[in-house]
């Protein structure tokens, strides 16, 4: 199933559950979310689009796979909704050979990516010992069924006139067993959004934007000086709202933002406001 959904002038939102054209990306494996598209050209690139649930078990983070959808018109508004199955792990390996076995690498890759999340001044390092590593062995990263699978739904109302999205987010009847965390992903592609801005008056271009950091202004934006485009997003009650952006080679090429809440908060909803800067 393919949704295109006209927004403002030249602009679309897309959603699929087909493989992204941008198949180089190890993410094409992934189930994505609304991709922005000007005049037919997706703007996502490695990023996994808008409204994409992301489940935290400690150090380990599940994928979703594939999804259910359903559509409906409201008017100017279309409604849609996805039911994502929670099925993928990320691994690393070579090609041909399949994926790296043994809990413990995983532990230690699980964890230095936590620590490049959280303390900046660690990143520059870890990243490029990351990097090196993966050069020296010739691994990708690559994402495999977990032994876990579990259901969340989003519901998408998109406004083709004012190019206002909703969304909201029921990740209610999880497994109370081992979910520490959920995050919801609204991605599109980091060369593209390379500027940061938020009403505090913070504006962080390309590396300075950091990898993940939280959000306390009253809103923040992703800009593209390039397309004149701009995506918004606000704090909400319960939840923490983060920034981030990467840029690796054919690896990583994603700006945006992720809300994160525990699960027993259940259900969260939220708007993203995408517009035209020129």
């Amino acid at each position: 199933m393919d949704i295109t959904i006209p927004i403002l002038a030249g602009l679309s939102l897309k959603l699929s559950d087909l493989a992204s054209s941008h198949n180089n990306y190890p993410t094409a494996r992934l189930q994505k979310g609304f991709l922005l598209l000007q005049d037919g050209q997706e703007l996502a690139e490695e990023g996994v689009g808008f409204g994409v649930p992301v489940l935290k078990r400690g150090i380990q983070t599940i994928f979703p796979g594939q999804f259910e959808l359903t559509a409906r018109n409201k008017g100017p508004v279309q409604e849609v909704t996805a039911k994502f199955r929670m099925n993928l792990v990320e691994k690393i390996g070579r090609p041909g050979f399949g994926s790296v076995k043994g809990a413990r690498i995983y532990t230690i890759k699980n964890s230095l990516a936590a620590l490049i999340r959280h303390i900046p001044p660690l990143r520059g390092v870890l990243t490029t010992a990351s990097n090196a590593l993966r050069r020296i062995f010739g691994w990708e990263t690559m994402f495999e069924e977990a032994k876990f699978c579990t259901y969340v739904e989003l519901i998408y109302s998109i406004d083709r006139q004012s190019g206002i999205m909703n969304i909201e987010v029921d990740a209610t009847g999880l497994p109370v067993d081992g979910i520490t965390e959920v995050v919801v992903m609204n991605e599109q592609g980091a060369r593209t959004f390379d500027l940061y801005r938020d009403a505090g008056g913070t504006l962080l271009r390309e590396k300075e934007i950091g990898c993940w950091d939280e959000v306390t202004a009253e809103w923040a934006s992703f800009i593209s000086e390039s397309h004149g485009l701009a995506f918004t997003l606000r704090p909400l009650n319960g939840a923490r709202l983060f920034r981030g952006r990467e840029l690796i080679g054919s690896r990583l090429a994603w700006s945006g933002f992720g809300y994160s809440f525990p699960p027993s908060l259940e259900k969260i909803s939220y708007e993203i406001r995408i517009e035209r800067l020129l």
